[in-house]
């Protein structure tokens, strides 16, 4: 990246402004060699490392403001990347599709970025970087670099129709008609759309040929049935780490109980697993032999209570549900080895279905995407459209919780950018 021009003044308002439908923005007639559809992560990076690279660049986006899911991301701090981010961390028809991107442009590469902006990176987590207070540095810090690259940004502005014009191609916009030499989909997917998430970007792929392949909520909080949903309300606000596996997946994180059923991020991380009608398997105590422990305190201590014993080592809250649920309090000298057992199964696989999820409404990532096997994993271009590319959360390629998807849009933007 390079330094500002010393002569030119920084000021965020350049570009981002609305443009009535009726009336053609200023130099909405000259052709930029490229135009990026989307003011998200990716479309901004994407956006000024092509402005570095001598590009002119036009980024357009229906929303009124620029970067609204950045702004909302890791409960309003934003985990921008994820130090230990590789191509395990990603779902995806074609796992291999994400190799070279993320090998091109890596999360140190980021935090350089960051750095040198003055933004303090905080880890709250192994490898999960995030901002100290806000994520509004992280948008600014963009939007700084797509100014300095020269970079036009043009909100508020609905493309009506887009067609393939030559070698180039052509937009037909609210704001008027553009020619370019490419067009860049970084329209991201349908979780959140109160922040504007469309399925435009799918759309675009299938009008030219594409497949897309299903798409489905993930990284969501699960609902519950009305029996366990009920009881998950009068845990709710209870939090505790556990181990949940489904299918070909397993993390240890914290649980929380909702007043609708389970969240935190150990389900937010199964849910990309999870598929209507699977069974949640929970240990609530990840890495205790329960049936041994229980074993050895009743040798121990026979006369303390089977609860005295569960609240040492869950939240109360949930160690008090735990016995009115199932039963069989009393001294643990009285528990016979089968009801050990028991408790020794609801501890360590308790087994759980999900009603559903929250859905669209609060899912943080888009599962699945446009088909990756017809778009190059170095240039993003259609193979056989290459003035047509798409980069981000559009594409089938959906990281795991923890900054991982950002880190997906940084070096999609940038490995897109670079070959414009």
């Amino acid at each position: 990246m390079c330094e500002p021009d010393a002569s030119r003044k920084f000021q965020h308002e350049r570009g981002l402004v609305e443009w009535p439908a009726d009336e053609k923005g200023p130099d909405m007639t000259r052709n930029p060699d490229v135009v990026i559809i989307g003011a998200g992560a990716a479309g901004l990076m994407c956006a000024l490392t092509a402005g570095y690279a001598g590009r002119r660049v036009l980024v357009l986006d229906h929303a009124n403001k620029p970067g609204k899911k950045i702004l909302m991301s890791g409960g309003g701090r934003c985990n921008f990347t994820n130090m230990n981010t590789g191509p395990g961390n990603f779902f995806s028809s074609n796992p291999h599709f994400c190799i070279s991107a993320l090998k091109r442009y890596r999360p140190e590469h980021f935090l350089e970025l960051v750095e040198r902006h003055g933004i303090e990176p905080v880890e709250k987590a192994p490898g999960q970087l995030f901002c100290a207070d806000s994520s509004r540095p992280i948008l600014d810090m963009l939007l700084t670099e797509c100014d300095w690259a020269g970079v036009e940004i043009r909100l508020a502005t609905r493309i009506e129709r887009i067609e393939r014009q030559g070698e180039g191609m052509q937009l037909v916009t609210s704001a008027g008609r553009i020619d370019t030499g490419a067009v860049v989909v970084a329209t991201g997917g349908l979780s959140i759309p109160t922040m504007g998430a469309t399925g435009f970007g799918y759309d675009i792929a299938r009008q030219f040929g594409l497949g897309v392949t299903e798409t489905r909520a993930a990284l969501v909080p699960f609902t519950l049935t009305s029996q366990w949903k009920a009881r998950a309300a009068a845990l709710s606000g209870v939090a505790c780490q556990v181990e949940v596996t489904c299918n070909a997946g397993r993390y240890r994180e914290p649980m929380l109980f909702t007043h609708r059923g389970l969240s935190g991020p150990a389900m937010l991380q199964i849910s990309s697993h999870w598929l209507p009608g699977d069974e949640l398997v929970i240990d609530l105590l990840p890495g205790v032999d329960a049936m041994a422990a229980l074993t050895q305190a009743r040798h121990a201590t026979p006369k303390r209570q089977l609860s005295t014993w569960l609240t040492e080592r869950l939240p109360k809250r949930l160690a008090q549900a735990l016995v009115e649920w199932y039963g069989n309090d009393g001294v643990l000298a009285d528990q016979s080895n089968q009801q050990l057992d028991d408790w020794r199964g609801r501890l360590g696989q308790w087994r759980i279905k999900p009603a559903g999820t929250e859905g669209w409404r609060t899912a943080e990532v888009t599962l699945g995407g446009v088909d990756t096997s017809t778009i190059s994993s170095k240039t993003f271009e259609v193979k056989e459209l290459p003035q047509l590319r798409f980069i981000g959360e559009v594409l089938d390629v959906t990281g795991e919780l923890g900054g991982h998807n950002f880190q997906w849009a940084w070096s999609s933007g940038v490995a897109c950018g670079q070959s414009l």
